[in-house]
């Protein structure tokens, strides 16, 4: 079996290796954002092709960008009075 962990009360310590695993999975996902956000302007660009090779007029509001959540926390702000 598994070693069990320190315990002090009903709380656990964390493992080392646990708190090293935070910044990994922070940097992890700062990275996996930016794919994200590259595929989706790579997205509009494919997608107004297409609609330009069918004759089509271009698409609207596709161009829009998703708020921060500093944006986000800014408008609830502003509606909560």
């Amino acid at each position: 079996p598994p070693p069990k962990r320190p315990m002090r009360g009903s709380a656990f310590t964390p493992e080392p290796t646990e708190l090293l695993t935070a910044v990994p999975l922070a940097s992890d996902q700062e990275q996996l954002d930016e794919e994200i956000n590259n595929l989706r302007k790579e997205l509009r660009v494919k997608v107004n092709r297409l609609f330009e090779a069918q004759g089509k007029a271009e698409l609207k509001g596709f161009n829009l960008n998703p708020m921060s959540a500093e944006e986000m926390k800014l408008i609830n702000r502003i509606l909560e009075g």
